[in-house]
């Protein structure tokens, strides 16, 4: 089992002794009942080529989530064209010049 804080114990323990009681109404637990099947049904089948570094990336990062990769992909997907999916700045990285950007600076000196 991962590191687990205190709170997250005393939450494990309610829950296994049977403590913890739901406040959601009869209509609310419907939705998310609604919610729920909708999202798990999986009824079409999609074949894709990525290169082996992009799934292994993704491979490694479903390892450290604790899901399936194909999962992984199905999730960032859904997020994507739900709207869900918030971009962030890539990491800094040295900028590597593209071939056109080089020809253009050698025939400029």
């Amino acid at each position: 089992m991962p590191n687990i804080d205190d709170y997250e114990l005393e939450v494990l323990n309610a829950y296994e002794k049977g403590k913890l009681k739901s406040v959601a109404t009869k209509g609310e637990l419907a939705k998310f009942k609604a919610a729920a099947r909708a999202t798990a049904i999986k009824d079409r089948r999609v074949n894709i080529r990525l290169s082996s570094g992009d799934l292994s990336d993704i491979q490694v990062r479903a390892l450290e989530e604790g899901v399936p990769y194909q999962t992984l992909i199905a999730s960032v997907l859904h997020k994507y064209v739900t709207g869900r999916l918030a971009e962030r700045p890539a990491p800094t990285a040295k900028k590597v010049p593209s071939r056109a950007q080089k020809r253009r600076a050698a025939s400029a000196s």
